[in-house]
Parts: C-alpha cells; sequence; structure tokens
C-alpha cells in the first residue's frame, strides 16, 4: 500500500471517530435538557427504577353544569306569585338575566351560587325570556335560554294609596292603601311591599278590614323626612283566583313636627312645634253631653271657611281643621272666645279665638297629631284616623306577618320586633300616650 493511500485511510477512519463522537455528544446535550426541564417542573425528576406515570384522562367535551329553570319550557300560563326559579348542578351560577317587556325582574342569588330567585311577583299576562350562564368545575360555560307567559287572570283587584305624589303631611301621618276587593291572603300583600326612607324609620303593617291597610311608625315619623312606597302587586294573588294587575308607587314627603294636646279639663290648647312647646292657647270644648272625645287624632284636611250644620246651628266657620269624620274640628270661634279657658260650650269641636285658629290653620298639614284628653267621653275607633290609639304591641298584631318594618335609604326588611332596640321616643311630641282613646 502506498505511504499515500494509508494516510487517507487513516483520515477517513479519524473523520467517522470524530463524527461518531459528535452524536454523542449531542445526546448527551439533549438529555440534559430533558433533565433539566424535569427538574424545573411540578414534581421531582424520577429515578433510573422509578416506572413512568400513566397519561392523564382527557377532559369530556361538553360541559357537566346542568341548569334548570322554572316556569320554562314555553308554559302559557305560568303562576306570576311563584316568580322565576333557576338552579345549577354540577357547577356554579354566573350570571342570570330576564327580558320582558313588563317591570324589571331582579332577584337574589343563594349563598353557594347555585341557586337565584326572583324578587317580586311577575306581572300578569306577560311574556318572560331567562338567560342564564354557569361554570362547571373545570371553568367550562353553558347557557340555557327559558321562555314562558304568564296567566291572563279572569279576576282582578285595584289598590290605591292615599298619599299625593310630591304633598307633605304630618309626623303622625300613616301610609294608607285601599284595595277594590277584600284580601284573604294578606301575608303575600305585605310581603309585596316596599319602602324607603331619608331617615330610619320602625314600623309595622295593619290590616283595619280586609280592603284597608296602614303603615304607620313606631313613634311619630322624624321631620322631613322623604318616603318612597312601592306596591309590587302585579301578579299578587290577593285572594283565590283574584290577581293585582299594576304596580303602585308614590313619593311623598313628611314636614315639619306639630303637634296639638288639647285638654278639655283644663280648657287650654299647647302647640308643639319642631318639638318644642310653641304655644298655650286657651278653647273651649264640647259642653256636657256634646264632649269631645279623648284620643290622638290626625288632621284630615282643611276648609276656610267650612259650611257646619247641626240642630241649631247653619254656619260658614273660617279656619277649620278637620280631625274626626263625625265632624270635630279646630276652628274660629268668636263666639266663644269669652269663655276659651273656663267652659266647654261647644258642640264637640276645639273652639279657638279667631288669631289662634288662623295660625294653626296656616301651619296644619294632613296627618298632624291633635291629642285630647281630660274628656269623660272615649274616643271611637273609625272616627277619624285612628291609629295613634293603637300601642305598638296592638299594631303589630294587626299585621299578617306579625312582624315589624325596618325602613331606611336603602329600603326596607322586615324583622322580629324583638330584634329592635327599645324606643327612646317619649310623649308628647314623639308619640302618644298608651291608652290615650280611654275616658278620663
Amino acid at each position: 500500500m502506498r505511504r499515500g493511500e494509508a494516510s487517507r485511510g487513516e483520515a477517513r477512519r479519524g473523520a467517522r471517530t470524530r463524527r461518531g463522537r459528535g452524536v454523542l455528544a449531542a445526546g448527551a446535550a439533549i438529555l440534559c435538557l430533558s433533565l433539566v426541564a424535569a427538574a424545573c417542573g411540578p414534581s421531582a425528576v424520577p429515578s433510573a427504577s422509578s416506572s413512568p406515570s400513566p397519561s392523564p384522562s382527557p377532559l369530556p367535551s361538553t360541559p357537566t353544569a346542568h341548569i334548570s329553570i322554572k316556569p320554562g319550557g314555553g308554559s302559557q300560563s305560568a303562576k306570576p306569585q311563584k316568580g322565576i326559579t333557576v338552579r345549577v348542578r354540577g357547577g356554579t351560577l354566573v350570571k342570570v338575566s330576564v327580558k320582558t317587556s313588563g317591570d324589571a325582574v331582579r332577584g337574589t342569588l343563594g349563598n353557594s351560587a347555585t341557586s337565584w330567585h326572583s324578587q317580586w311577583a311577575l306581572n300578569t299576562d306577560t311574556r318572560y325570556a331567562v338567560k342564564v350562564t354557569a361554570l362547571d368545575a373545570a371553568g367550562r360555560t353553558v347557557t340555557k335560554i327559558g321562555r314562558f307567559r304568564t296567566l291572563k287572570p279572569k279576576a282582578t283587584f285595584s289598590a290605591q294609596i292615599f298619599q299625593g305624589k310630591g304633598l307633605t303631611y304630618g309626623v303622625g301621618m300613616p301610609i294608607i292603601v285601599q284595595f277594590g276587593n277584600p284580601i284573604t291572603n294578606k301575608k303575600a300583600v305585605e310581603q309585596s311591599l316596599h319602602l324607603w326612607a331619608s331617615r330610619r324609620v320602625d314600623g309595622a303593617w295593619y290590616w283595619d278590614n280586609s280592603s284597608t291597610l296602614y303603615f304607620r311608625p313606631r313613634a311619630y315619623w322624624p321631620p322631613h323626612t322623604k318616603v318612597r312606597f312601592v306596591g309590587h302587586l302585579d301578579g299578587v294573588e290577593g285572594a283565590p283566583g283574584v290577581y293585582g294587575v299594576h304596580t303602585v308607587k308614590q313619593d311623598f314627603e313628611i314636614g315639619q313636627s306639630l303637634i296639638a294636646v288639647a285638654s278639655a279639663s283644663a280648657h287650654h290648647v299647647r302647640i308643639y312645634k319642631d318639638k318644642r312647646l310653641w304655644a298655650t292657647w286657651p278653647i273651649s270644648t264640647g259642653r256636657p253631653g256634646k264632649d269631645t272625645p279623648n284620643g290622638t287624632y290626625l288632621t284630615i284636611e282643611k276648609q276656610n271657611p267650612a259650611h257646619m250644620v247641626g240642630p241649631d246651628y247653619d254656619l260658614m266657620v273660617p279656619w277649620s281643621v278637620l280631625f274626626t269624620w263625625s265632624g270635630n274640628y279646630m276652628h274660629d270661634a268668636s263666639w266663644s272666645v269669652g269663655v276659651q279657658g273656663y267652659a266647654n260650650v261647644s258642640h264637640g269641636c276645639v273652639n279657638l279665638s279667631p288669631e289662634h285658629a288662623q295660625t294653626y290653620y296656616e301651619l296644619a298639614v294632613p296627618g298632624d297629631p291633635v291629642t285630647v284628653t281630660g274628656s269623660p267621653a272615649a274616643g271611637t275607633w273609625g272616627d277619624g284616623w285612628t291609629v295613634w290609639f293603637l300601642s305598638w304591641g296592638e299594631l303589630l298584631h294587626g299585621s299578617a306577618l306579625h312582624k315589624a318594618v325596618k325602613v331606611g335609604p336603602k329600603g326596607s326588611t322586615f324583622v322580629a320586633p324583638s330584634s329592635l332596640p327599645r324606643s327612646k321616643a317619649k310623649a308628647p311630641v314623639g308619640k302618644p300616650k298608651i291608652g290615650n282613646a280611654q275616658a278620663s
């Protein structure tokens, strides 16, 4: 073999050897990267003797959360008072929205975020579309839509509130709701009523009969309180098969505190303005047999003049403020000024001098308390707005729910009466005395 040939062969063998070493080096580098990647992962690198970990099971291709919506399924006669109930199994609720041509629907999410229920009764004869989105444990979303229509009632009841929009009332004024038909499902009606007040107030609903409902504060309203009432009565079954068909709303205001305490025995009236004794005026009340009855009443209306007719009189009386349905007024009585402060000579009214009658007339608004004391005659329930004849316990007893109502800027809630702190209101400026309608 020639020397040059041997050299070339050795060179080729050397090259093969270098290429083999390069391959080994590259393999070692890849292994090193693999080990580094494993060491940076969530678990430690397995030893050479460890068995390989099994591959993870693939996730299901569809979400595992299941949504139910009631009513749904295209119902055409859903009961509005039951509202809407949404539930999810195997997941949590993310969003519930309700599309309707009726009143906006709001609801409450359950503590575990697996249920939702509308707050008020639904409107009658109205279409609804409920869209619900939920998440399962793997974070996948599922959406469901339910559609239905509420029933069209064959019989309905109407409701109206006494208070006028934006008007001002006295600190004793109850909210008065009148129903066009007798209400037998009183609990459902009470639960549908909501209040807001610019100042905190505790009170209760009271059924005078099956057609008249009052809200009265525990003590007199705080002066200058703004009040809003909403009766979510559309969809409430007030009696079997008889439904409310509209929502009642009203905003009004409580004015200054103006309280009159008239003593039939002492022949004077004390006027408390802004919770302070402001004036003491001589009066004459009902003569024997025509006694002005005891009790805490409320001013109803005022007339200047009022036409007063009786067995032996027919008069136009200036500066007259009515406080009983039977015709008792605080009014100008120029003819009895000589005995005012000394004797009772009226037909049952509270006689004032022309000057004092005009002053009171100009201050008074409906709902100002007028308390009569010192009379041998007891007050008659219903002769005027007589809700302040009732003690706090009697007021609560007249509620179908037997619960108190806490009212404030964020709305109202029903609470157990025992949960309320003791009232600090004192007679006569904060509240009337218990048993004020009893005979003296």
